[in-house]
Formats: C-alpha cells, sequence, structure tokens
C-alpha cells in the first residue's frame, strides 16, 4: 500500500456498476492467495479494500452469528473473478455493484463472480451475507484464535488468521482498510471494539454498539470482544480519548496499570513520535479464556492484568506493527523486535538497566534463568524464521530487539532516536518489509558500514562470535 493513504471511509466514493463485455471476456481471476512464505494462502490479488462495514449480531446462548459484510475495493487488474477468505460459516448471498453475483466455496477461499468484468482500477462494492457458528482455530504454533468463546460471551482475535472466521475480506496484512462496524447482542452485554464508539441503543431485549476505526487497519488487528465489561472513559495528551473494557473479575487488579496509559504514551511519543491513532485504550479479559496479550489496533487486548512491561509492549506495537505494518509474516520481527527493544527503553529511561546492559545479559546467557532459555535466542535469524510454527518464538522478540542495538550501537544515541521516529513517520499507516528497513537505516546514517550488523546478527545462523 502507498505511504500516503485516504483516510475517508471509502463507501463515499462513487461505486461502478457492472456490465458485461460485449467482445468477450477480458479480465482474469484474482490470485486465490498473495504467496506469503508462510501462509500462501491468506489474502488475495487483484484487489486492494479501502473499507469494510460489518453489520454483526451475536447471540452466546446459541452460539450463532449473523453478518453482512460490505467491502469496497479498487481493482489492480481487469478482474472477472475474485476470491475473499473465510473459513467456515455459511453463505447465503453475494452481490456486486447491487447485483447478483455467482460464487462457491473451497475451504478458506471464497471465490466471487460477478455478473460482468471489473476494469482494472474501477472501485467496486461485495456485500456478503452469512451466518453460522463461528469457529476457533489453533495456529501451527498451537496458539488459539478466531471467535474464542469466553466466560460471558466471546473474544475474536486475528493473528496471523483468524479475523477470517468472523467476516469475509483479504486477509492479509499488506492490505489494510477502514472498518465500521455495527454489532447487536442481548441487553446486559456489551461489544468493544476497534476505533471510535459512535453510539450505542438499547431497544427490548438488545443493543446495538457502532465501532468506526478510520485510519487504515490490516484485518488481523480487528477485534470484537462480547460480554461483561467495566468501562471507563478518560483523555490522554492533546485530548486523546482512552476507553478501557476490564472484565470485573479483573478491574481491580488491572486498575493500577491502565490508569497510567497516558504516561507510557507521553514517554512514547519522545521516543517514537506523534500518536498514529485518533483513540487509544485496552481490553482485560480474565486470564482463565486467552492465553496471551495482541497489539488489536487502538486497543490491546490482555490476558487478566498486564503489568507495566507489557502495557509497554502492546503499546508501542501501536507505532510498530499497527501503523507500520509487516508486508509479509516473514518481517515479524520488526514487529516483535521493536516493541521488545521499546520494553528495555522503558527500563532505560525509568531508573532500571541500560538496553544495553540487556544486551549483554542477552549475549552472555545472564538474562534469563535457564540456559535452556538463553540458547533458545539463537535458534534462528530473526529476519528468516524457519516455518510458519515459528514466527513468535524468542529469535524474533529477543534477537530481533538485539538487531536494533547493533544499530544503536553502529549510529550513536542522536542519530538512532532519529531512525527509531523517523521509521515510524517514513511508513506511518503503511507496510514495509526487512530491506525496507535496512534500506532506511542505511539512508539515514551515510558512511556507517552495517555490513556486519545484517549478516551477523540479522541474517546470521547461531550466535555472533562478538557482542
Amino acid at each position: 500500500m502507498a505511504r500516503s493513504v485516504r483516510l475517508v471511509p471509502a463507501l463515499l466514493a462513487p461505486v461502478l456498476t457492472l456490465t458485461a463485455c460485449g467482445g468477450g471476456v477480458h479480465g482474469t481471476p484474482g490470485g486465490s492467495g498473495v504467496r506469503d512464505p508462510y501462509f500462501p494462502k491468506a489474502g488475495n490479488g487483484g484487489y486492494d479494500v479501502s473499507h469494510y462495514g460489518l453489520r454483526l449480531a451475536y447471540d452466546p446462548d446459541a452460539h450463532r452469528l449473523t453478518g453482512t459484510a460490505t467491502l469496497t475495493a479498487r481493482a489492480t487488474q481487469d478482474l472477472s473473478a475474485f476470491n475473499l477468505d473465510l473459513l467456515g460459516m455459511e453463505v447465503e448471498k453475494v452481490t456486486v455493484g447491487g447485483e447478483t453475483a455467482r460464487w462457491n466455496r473451497a475451504g478458506q477461499e471464497l471465490t466471487v463472480r460477478p455478473h460482468g468484468d471489473i476494469d482494472r482500477d474501477d472501485t467496486f462494492r461485495v456485500t456478503v451475507r452469512y451466518s453460522g457458528a463461528p469457529e476457533t482455530v489453533t495456529d501451527p504454533d498451537g496458539s488459539r484464535e478466531g471467535w474464542l468463546r469466553t466466560s460471558d460471551g466471546v473474544l475474536a482475535l486475528g493473528e496471523p488468521t483468524g479475523s477470517m472466521t468472523w467476516f469475509p475480506g483479504n486477509h492479509h496484512p499488506s492490505d489494510k482498510a477502514a472498518y465500521d462496524l455495527t454489532v447487536s447482542v442481548p441487553r446486559g452485554l456489551r461489544a468493544v471494539s476497534n476505533g471510535e464508539l459512535r453510539s450505542e441503543t438499547t431497544a427490548r431485549s438488545r443493543t446495538t454498539f457502532v465501532w468506526r476505526t478510520g485510519e487504515p487497519m490490516a484485518s488481523y488487528l480487528a477485534t470484537l470482544a462480547i460480554g461483561r465489561f467495566d468501562i471507563s472513559r478518560s483523555r490522554a495528551g492533546g485530548g486523546l480519548p482512552v476507553y478501557t473494557a476490564v472484565d470485573p473479575v479483573e478491574a481491580a487488579a488491572s486498575r493500577p496499570v491502565l490508569e497510567r496509559i497516558p504516561e507510557v504514551l507521553r514517554w512514547a511519543e519522545r521516543r517514537f513520535g506523534p500518536y498514529p491513532f485518533s483513540s487509544t485504550g485496552a481490553i482485560v479479559d480474565r486470564a482463565a479464556d486467552l492465553g496471551y496479550a495482541l497489539e488489536t489496533q487502538n486497543r490491546p487486548v490482555f490476558p487478566g492484568a498486564p503489568g507495566m512491561t507489557l502495557l509497554v509492549h502492546e503499546l508501542a506495537h501501536q507505532w510498530y506493527g499497527d501503523s507500520v505494518s509487516p508486508k509479509s509474516w516473514r518481517d515479524m520481527w520488526l514487529n516483535e523486535g521493536f516493541a521488545t527493544y521499546a520494553e528495555w527503553l522503558w527500563e532505560e529511561d525509568h531508573g532500571g538497566r541500560s538496553a544495553r546492559e540487556t544486551f549483554d545479559a542477552l549475549y552472555s546467557g545472564d538474562y534469563f534463568a535457564t540456559e535452556e532459555a538463553g540458547e533458545a535466542v539463537w535458534a534462528f535469524p530473526p529476519a528468516e524464521p524457519p516455518s510458519a510454527a515459528r514466527i513468535s518464538e524468542p529469535p524474533v522478540y529477543w534477537r530481533g530487539a538485539m538487531v536494533l542495538e547493533k544499530v544503536r550501537q553502529a549510529v550513536g544515541d542522536e542519530a538512532f532516536w532519529r531512525i527509531l521516529k523517523g521509521w515510524a513517520a517514513e511508513y506511518r499507516h503503511g507496510n514495509a518489509d526487512t530491506a525496507d528497513f535496512t534500506a532506511y537505516v542505511e539512508e539515514q546514517a551515510p558512511g556507517v558500514d552495517f555490513e556486519a550488523v545484517w549478516e551477523d546478527w540479522l541474517y546470521g545462523e547461531g550466535k555472533p562470535e562478538r557482542a
């Protein structure tokens, strides 16, 4: 996606009316997947989504979701057909440009054949009506995602591919879009999502919540939490809205940390530059219902009351991972290495050990309590995880952060702070990969030799000979 992003919801743009081609078919089907190195069927070729309009109704007792998804997209080629990612659920009807379209299913692929071809660069609108029992899926690394049932509702999480269990879309981080989500739930429950709450209305036995995310968002960062929550609304610096939703069981333990969100954001803006979104906050569900935290955009999700280190990590992701998103899942270290290094910087700036001291402890093997944990850092290069099952393992986090410390050592503090802020600004609301990062660093520090940093720390096998 281009770095200059139009933030006006695409539903305001003119949408084509499809016509059949008099001279025969000139379009070709869009690809069923973008050939991600770890998830080759994720995403789809031939179009770029600019807006998702989702209208959902969920009944927790029956575990039934009813949805209508309207996607506004631009064709990147002449299209005779295109695919959406949707796992499970029953598709009832598909329209393109307001006309009924033919479709078929094969695994996670929903292939749509519009009434007429779509010309390259045309904007079109596809609507899918669907229903069913959303699935929980298991990642290659064994973690659960998708539609996770909780003690009093549900929590939808999508990294890396779980979002396709609850709405159809182009589910790859390289295609980001704005979102409008309307969701109806039984009265007494709340529905919390990304962005800003635009309205909340109750009629008879149901309450409807309307959420809007105006800035581009990768679909894996979309979330929906349904249940009973204690809601807190406040303001951070510059009037930034802070909206937190906490399961009542976790409320007392969470409060002291969540109250420090404005403080963390002030610190992060000094280090990383302006906060990239129009609101912030957190969702805290019961620890027993969720096995991990996730940097869902605007509003990270936590399994029970978070500690300060975890809060810093997930808020740092709003810059690195959410605003600057990976081009492919191979580039995960650009998410996790940066967020881990943010933890080190927070400690350095708040009376703890410096980032260099943390780096040295990791290199010497003194950082972790066990030798086995220390050795895990060197299992593979952070820029080249060996499989999809290993994109969230220690080298991606810890050795990824060590790469940043090596850059800092090479360029000095003044240039390094400029690189941290500049990287977040250069690719704000866009996508980047490892080659983009190394090129950017080299551009910002002309005359510095980074060959050993890239070869030994970013791409090298095993533990480098020298720290």
